[in-house]
């Protein structure tokens, strides 16, 4: 690194406030830059940083515009600074994480306004010095003067932390006859129990090297009668104080050694030996207090001992205004409040029906609406969407912040922060609404209600040009303990935030967002004064992803290509495997907190994409996942990205496997909750059990349905039970451990096709599943106790299951290849 005198003087300066108290970065919008005349490259350059502001006109300003006013963070501080006029920086390299930093004590200001002067004076010094070297003599190289090594004691440290070897090795020399050396081997296959000594059992034992034999031990003991109560059929006249006490009898000195050293003693504990050792032995290998029956009775009442096996209806939603003849495409629980669903809601339209109606459609308005228990006839907020959402998800850190796919491939961020107190009060609200609405239909009372629930404007819009090309079929958080970067490689997350997600969609491509965006372009003055305009018209929009709103681009491009043909997958749905996280209680989660601590750490405003050079690399982080494409196929891959040999530019890698199961549009690809590596694909008219590692195919694939499938989930409670939506409103139960060749339980829902499915724990006694239909009513369904409930060892039986297909899929495969060569 090279930098002149003056910029080598000025960092190391500067880098000495570094954790200092006295320096505060702050944000300049364009508006106080024009009030305070500190305009960027106009009234302060990266040559003339400095400005100095009245304190009079910061405390005006922070009188006129109050909170909105950039100097509000720093109140306190410029309320007691003693000067009268207060030294703003201008931080054009974002050294302290903003565009500007205040400097709030007198010490510090009067330092930074002595440095140019001081680098000037030696800049000039140095030029004379060089200009009279030059004109008298040449320099001449002078070598160092090599100096005698003078010791301090440190070899004595490096000695003893040394390792050395105290164990001599212990060698071995395996030969073979030298009439065998390059004869032909040939191996066979055989039976090691069927031949003597072809094997060698090492059992465990003890080493008494590594025993410590015990000298002395202190050891207290305490001999106590056994005492026994009896009663009998006495009448109690009436209560009287009494006592009683009794010694023991214990023998004396004489009859103890007597009966220790008799003959009869001896011989019982000869006799009762053996039985004594076997039973401790019995004791180390099983648990002889288990109680068989009440685990048998447990297995019984989880195989169908209990009669009510089936989905019973708890609730339903809908809306005559927002949903009329539209589909609902996502459901989701919020992961926090109880009682509290969302979905989001699609025009049932064709590429073609669209297009012709893109006028029609932009005059509607497609919104995300929020459920409760409590009021089953009133939303109790919306989202507003740019366009209709195909799929959306809430953020694991902070369930405030959800992020949704468009169907013209944007993705959208909202922030419900400040109506979190309303969804978690919505029970209250609608007390009063119950009372006065009772025993009416659903839909007169939502025409004699008047009241509209909250509109949320979105936050930020992805780039359209930088978007997806195609509707937005799923959306993914990544875990809040890694993150990649720009080349798909896995680095710690710090802050333990989900600031990443993942999207895919049929225009052949799965795009990384990273929420904490890019370093926002200078934007001219025409721009900036349209942008003010909208600030002023929408006042209510969060600023949470303002930095976002239509420049945020994609972190990773990943374009599956096919090997053999010049067209690319189009995936529909995705699976990694680092998805298993778990929503945080409310009592960790703090809204915007823990926003406004990553804001800190990794301001917006700088490009914050992670690069490796001071986080920890994470190589136990799997990058592979499956993924469902439109053509019903199931395709196994990798994120990282890789350099192209000739022109050395980072590519997609091409899928290792690919598999065409399905004949259909793949609309489930879920990993189970209980094995990492299990995964279901339902697509077509079948549905598939897929083992990660297992290359040869699918470890469970059903027949074909006399329905088509919709949508499957696995359950949240039970390893061996998943649920599958039809196209003709019904649901699949299938269990694994009943029957694996036909769903062991099946109940009608809807008339109309289901679209989605959605489980969720309520307590440890409630478990509900959503379910949603395409005529846009949404059934909320609780689970019975027989399907929510998992045996003793159900989870160990369902992996022996899948390990027995498995090793079958093997088997099968050697026959195959024994049939061809024969």
């Amino acid at each position: 690194l090279c930098l002149n005198n003056t910029e080598f003087v000025s960092h190391a300066i500067l880098l000495s406030f570094i954790g200092h108290p006295e320096i505060f970065p702050l944000v300049f919008t364009t508006q106080t830059q024009e009030i305070f005349n500190c305009r960027v490259d106009v009234d302060v350059t990266e040559e003339n940083r400095f400005k100095l502001i009245k304190k009079e006109d910061i405390i005006e300003d922070l009188k006129t515009r109050a909170a909105v006013s950039d100097f509000h963070p720093v109140k306190k501080v410029v309320l007691e600074y003693p000067g009268e006029e207060l030294l703003v920086v201008f931080d054009a390299e974002f050294q302290y994480g903003q565009n500007f930093y205040l400097v709030a004590t007198e010490e510090a200001k009067e330092n930074l306004l002595k440095l140019p002067e001081a680098v000037e004076e030696e800049d000039d010094e140095k030029d004379d010095d060089e200009n009279k070297e030059g004109t008298l003599e040449e320099y001449v190289y002078k070598p160092p003067v090599r100096k005698p090594w003078v010791s301090l004691g440190s070899e004595k440290e490096v000695e003893e932390e040394s390792v050395k070897d105290t164990v001599k090795k212990i060698k071995y020399l395996i030969s073979r006859v030298r009439r065998k050396f390059g004869a032909p081997v040939t191996f066979t296959d055989k039976n090691a129990s069927s031949v003597k000594d072809s094997y060698i059992e090492c059992t465990s034992y003890q080493d008494k090297t590594f025993s410590i034999k015990l000298l002395e031990k202190d050891v207290g003991a305490q001999i106590v009668p056994k005492v026994r109560e009896n009663s009998t059929q006495t009448k109690w006249t009436y209560p009287k104080n009494a006592a009683t006490q009794y010694f023991p009898r214990e023998f004396s000195d004489e009859e103890r050694e007597e009966s220790l050293s008799s003959k009869k003693l001896k011989e019982f504990i000869k006799s009762v030996l053996l039985r004594m050792e076997i039973a401790l032995q019995q004791n180390e290998i099983m648990n002889v207090f288990f109680d068989d029956w009440k685990a048998l009775a447990e297995d019984e009442s989880s195989y169908g001992g209990k009669s009510d096996v089936y989905l019973k209806e708890y609730q339903s939603f809908t809306d005559l205004h927002y949903l009329k003849d539209r589909t609902i495409s996502c459901v989701c629980w919020h992961p926090n409040i109880y009682g509290i669903i969302a979905e989001s809601a699609t025009e049932r339209l064709s590429y073609d029906e669209r297009v012709n109606l893109s006028s029609k459609l932009l005059l509607q308005k497609s919104v995300i609406l929020f459920w409760s228990f409590s009021d089953p006839i009133h939303p109790q907020l919306m989202l507003e969407c740019p366009e209709d959402i195909y799929c959306f998800q809430f953020s694991p850190s902070d369930p405030n912040i959800i992020a949704g796919g468009c169907i013209n491939g944007q993705v959208v961020l909202w922030d419900i922060s400040q109506y979190e107190e309303k969804l978690q009060n919505a029970k209250a609200s609608a007390s009063g609404i119950k009372k006065t609405a009772v025993n009416l239909p659903s839909f007169i009372q939502a025409q004699l209600s008047g009241t509209e629930p909250p509109l949320v404007r979105y936050c930020a819009v992805s780039s359209i040009e930088y978007s997806h090309k195609a509707i937005i079929t799923d959306i993914q958080w990544l875990p809040d303990y890694f993150e990649v970067n720009r080349t798909g490689a896995t680095f710690e997350n710090r802050a333990e935030i989900c600031v990443q997600l993942v999207t895919c969609s049929p225009d052949c491509s799965i795009l990384f967002w990273d929420i904490r965006g890019t370093k926002l372009p200078v934007q001219p003055l025409s721009e900036k004064v349209k942008e003010e305009k909208i600030i002023d018209v929408l006042p209510d929009i969060p600023a949470t992803f303002k930095h976002l709103d239509l420049t945020w681009k994609p972190l990773i491009k990943i374009t599956l290509c096919k090997s053999d043909t010049s067209v690319d997958y189009s995936p529909i749905r995705i699976s990694l495997r680092e998805q298993h996280y778990h929503y945080k209680t409310p009592d960790k989660v703090q809204s915007l907190n823990k926003l406004e601590v990553l804001a800190k750490e990794s301001p917006y405003t700088e490009i914050s994409v992670p690069s490796g050079k001071n986080l920890r690399v994470l190589e136990n982080i799997s990058t592979s996942f499956f993924a469902g494409t439109e053509d019903g196929e199931i395709i196994y891959s990798d994120w990282k990205m890789e350099k192209d040999g000739d022109s050395g530019r980072l590519i997609s890698q091409k899928p290792s496997q690919k598999h065409t199961i399905h004949d259909g549009i793949v609309h489930t690809v879920q990993r189970s909750p209980f094995f990492k590596d299990i995964i279901l694909s339902v697509g077509g008219w079948n549905f598939a059990i897929w083992k990660e590692g297992v290359t040869s195919g699918p470890i469970l694939q059903s027949s074909c349905s006399a329905v088509r499938y919709t949508v499957g989930h696995w359950s949240l409670t039970r390893p061996a039970v998943f649920f599958i939506g039809r196209e003709d409103g019904n649901i699949d139960i299938w269990d694994l451990l009943e029957k694996t060749h036909e769903p062991s339980q099946f109940q009608s829902i809807s008339i109309s096709m289901i679209t989605c499915i959605r489980p969720w724990i309520a307590s440890a006694k409630q478990h509900f599943l959503a379910v949603s239909d395409d005529s846009g009513v949404l059934h909320v369904l609780e689970i019975s106790w027989t399907l929510s409930h998992p045996s003793s060892n159900e989870h160990a039986s369902v992996l022996h299951y899948f390990e027995r297909e498995v090793k079958y899929l093997k088997y099968y495969e050697q026959r195959q290849e024994f049939r061809a060569r024969e």
